[in-house]
């Protein structure tokens, strides 16, 4: 079995661990004469970019080109840290803007290998402004429809995690790196190393997957796969196929409005894990909101079927949907959208969370945000209902004129229970009140509200 990869490899390294035998090829923006020590005329920093030269062989902190990572082309770039510790000046700047003008020219995904302390101080402000260089190339190719990935390395701090790192579609980050805004000889005395570590990023929703380095060319190619279809302006990919109905512990449709909601609400009854796995032959799991918080009631990410097809999925797993939540199923939409991958949604929660964290949360601006993101979807959405649909919690998720339901679900615009409540009934006419609402799936269909009831 090989050994588990440096976390401190060099640039050149890292790209071989993902290219392996495919081979690199590097490019080089035109020249760029600085100053004598630079724009801020900083004394030493000529001698001091010449030992880390002479050091590391590399004339600069990044280096970049094309490659082949599994069986996708993609331009990669790659920080060396041990050049001026991987930080971004003026001509870092040329090659990360010359990086993103090539992926946008041969139109190809970029992959960014991440390894940074920041921007560098010989050269001031100078430096400083070059994650507005970065900010602008890719926001260029996010606009033309091109999937952007970042292996954060160790130590990724500073503007570098800022820009290259946390602005990419997919953050992937290797075990035990240093992961922040802040480096640690800024950051407070006091403060918690766990938060500036990868997996306290993970934690708090900032890292997709932490990936030990001997799995990284695997996990980056499966990406490549499913991020790469075609772009803004490109024929859109064909609606997402529906899933088959998993195994149920009843038979046929329910009777009555009470029995449709004790089904969906039974634990017995099949649930979004159970569909995800029939659905899918590999799921990459996007993971976290980007604002510092995690739903495990919401699995969102992209998944490849077993013909290869890519499609982004965003499952609620029967519990109340948290702002976490939203924001998530918001982003994965959103990105799936621009990559032109189909999505498709499972709805199954008794409704959002309504309790006083949610609130203060955003939990109104975080539903908002979701039904948003499937209003101005381009790509087709597709939606089952395998639970609950309770009121615009689940409707969130719902896809208008592309939405089916199981035998095991109901959708209701309130739970018949709060529908009684509210209407001052006895709580023995609750079923009654689950007729009234005609929440069944065969009632669905016949309001339009779902197009089909999947068998």
């Amino acid at each position: 079995m090989p050994a588990e990869p440096s976390l401190r490899m060099t640039a050149r390294e890292t790209i071989a661990l993902l290219t392996g035998a495919t081979g690199f090829t590097e490019h080089r923006p035109p020249p760029r004469t600085l100053p004598p020590d630079g724009p801020l005329g900083w004394a030493g920093y000529d001698a001091a970019r010449e030992r880390a030269a002479e050091r590391t062989g590399e004339d600069e902190s990044v280096v970049y080109g094309t490659g082949v990572v599994g069986d996708r082309e993609c331009v990669l770039l790659s920080f060396e840290f041990g050049f001026l510790g991987g930080s971004l000046g003026q001509l870092t700047g040329d090659r990360l803007e010359a990086a993103y003008g090539l992926a946008l020219t041969r139109r190809l995904p970029l992959v960014a290998l991440v390894a940074t302390g920041g921007s560098r101080m010989q050269e001031g402000m100078v430096a400083l402004t070059q994650l507005q260089r970065v900010a602008a190339t890719s926001t260029r190719l996010r606009a033309a429809g091109l999937a952007q990935i970042a292996v954060v390395r160790d130590p990724t701090t500073g503007g570098g995690w800022a820009t290259v790192g946390a602005g990419a579609d997919v953050v992937l980050a290797l075990p035990g790196a240093q992961v922040g805004f802040a480096g640690s000889r800024v950051r407070p005395p006091d403060a918690d190393p766990y938060a500036y570590s990868a997996e306290g990023q993970f934690a708090a929703g900032q890292v997709d997957a932490v990936v030990p380095g001997a799995e990284l060319p695997g996990t980056v190619a499966l990406w490549l796969r499913a991020l790469g279809a075609g772009g803004v302006g490109e024929e859109p990919r064909s609606a997402a196929p529906l899933p088959r109905a998993r195994p149920s512990s009843a038979s046929g449709l329910p009777a009555s409005g009470r029995e449709a909601v004790e089904r969906a609400r039974s634990s017995q009854r099949p649930r979004a894990e159970a569909y995800l796995a029939d659905y899918f032959t590999v799921r990459l799991p996007l993971h976290g909101d980007r604002c510092g918080s995690t739903d495990p009631g919401l699995l969102t990410g992209f998944g490849l079927r077993a013909d290869g097809q890519p499609v982004a999925y965003a499952a609620q797993c029967g519990t109340a949907t948290r702002p976490a939540g939203y924001r998530a199923a918001a982003r994965t939409i959103r990105l799936a959208d621009r990559l032109g991958v189909p999505v498709l949604t499972l709805v199954d929660t008794p409704g959002a969370a309504n309790d006083a964290e949610a609130e203060r949360a955003g939990a109104g601006a975080a539903i908002a945000d979701t039904f948003a993101a499937i209003a101005a979807a381009r790509v087709p959405v597709t939606t089952l209902v395998i639970g609950e649909g309770g009121s615009g919690g689940a409707l969130a998720l719902a896809a208008p004129g592309n939405t089916h339901v199981t035998a095991d679900s109901y959708f209701s615009v309130i739970a018949p229970e709060l529908a009684a409540a509210i209407l001052k009934r006895p709580p023995e006419e609750t079923g009654a009140t689950a007729d009234q609402l005609r929440l069944r799936p065969q009632d669905l269909v016949e309001l339009g509200i779902a197009r089909s009831i999947v068998s």
